[in-house]
């Protein structure tokens, strides 16, 4: 696999994805359900502002729910949890759908091989997930502070959480959170070398992410072994959760820093069995 081979067929994948509307949808779609969030957070927050005006009432609840921190990671949470699907379905579309077309075959016979053209599509959708990720990141930021307003978390005169804390929370609630990333992506990859078909590769590929999801808190301590114990999912367990409710002042929330360490490390060993079983794969299957 020679560097020049793979830098062709990168060239060739990111071609597509410029034309692809799945890759449109994936790199914006995370961002338009924050924005949705955000909006609907805004509408349900002045009903209760004006109900609480009424009634003459001041909770706890009330003077945080103008600090947009809490609602900033809100919207990464629920972007990353749309972007883990969408990269499950558009890794597990890749391979197959080209397959099922035949332009996987012209594009063997013209320049690359079979293992070449699964790194150069690993490559390119982890590309596309950083894009993703980036303006997730920078428009849930921009349109959060538009709505309220970025501050320590204050109740009574007291601060109970800086800026520089909740900062140090989310950067660290970001990188926990896409950690398992790879390994999504991996099995998606995988499943689309498996596959017949992209419809089925696409189904299997979904229905086993929502699997795990939901047998996941089944598991026990077992759950921590399994790298989709630590994304943002419907059924979300993830450190970006618990974030959500540090940064609003909550102190109940307890931090194991040994399931910190598991959430860094564990996604490593699964993504190098999924890539290689990829790689053998493709060689011994009939394309």
């Amino acid at each position: 696999m020679s560097l020049s081979s793979l830098i062709q067929a990168l060239r060739s994948e990111f071609y597509v994805a410029r034309y692809a509307l799945g890759a449109r949808l994936l790199i914006l779609l995370p961002s338009a359900a924050a924005a949705f969030q955000f909006i609907a957070s805004k509408i349900s927050d002045t009903g209760t502002a004006a109900r609480d005006s009424l009634m003459n009432s001041n909770s706890f609840d009330d003077a945080i729910a103008n600090n947009a921190w809490g609602h900033f990671v809100d919207g990464l949470d629920t972007g990353i949890t749309l972007l883990f699907l969408l990269l499950v379905a558009q890794a597990a579309h890749s391979f197959s759908a080209e397959l099922e077309s035949g332009a996987l075959r012209h594009q063997i016979i013209r320049c690359s091989s079979r293992r070449l053209i699964v790194m150069s599509k690993l490559l390119q959708l982890h590309a596309l997930a950083l894009v993703a990720v980036g303006i997730l990141i920078v428009s849930s930021y921009l349109l959060s502070g538009l709505l309220w307003e970025f501050g320590p978390v204050v109740e009574d005169g007291f601060e109970l959480i800086s800026e520089a804390e909740i900062r140090d929370e989310i950067a660290l609630g970001l990188r926990l959170a896409l950690a398992p990333l790879p390994s999504a992506i991996a099995l998606g990859l995988l499943l689309s070398v498996i596959a017949h078909t992209a419809t089925q590769a696409v189904v299997s590929a979904l229905g086993i992410s929502l699997t795990m999801d939901v047998f996941k808190g089944m598991l026990g301590d077992y759950a921590y072994y399994l790298y989709a114990s630590f994304q943002p999912a419907l059924i979300d367990q993830s450190y970006l959760q618990d974030v959500s409710r540090l940064v609003r002042g909550y102190s109940d929330v307890l931090i194991d820093d040994r399931v910190i360490q598991l959430n860094y490390w564990v996604p490593i060993p699964t993504l190098v069995v999924l890539v290689a079983a990829s790689l053998i794969v493709v060689q011994t299957r009939k394309l």
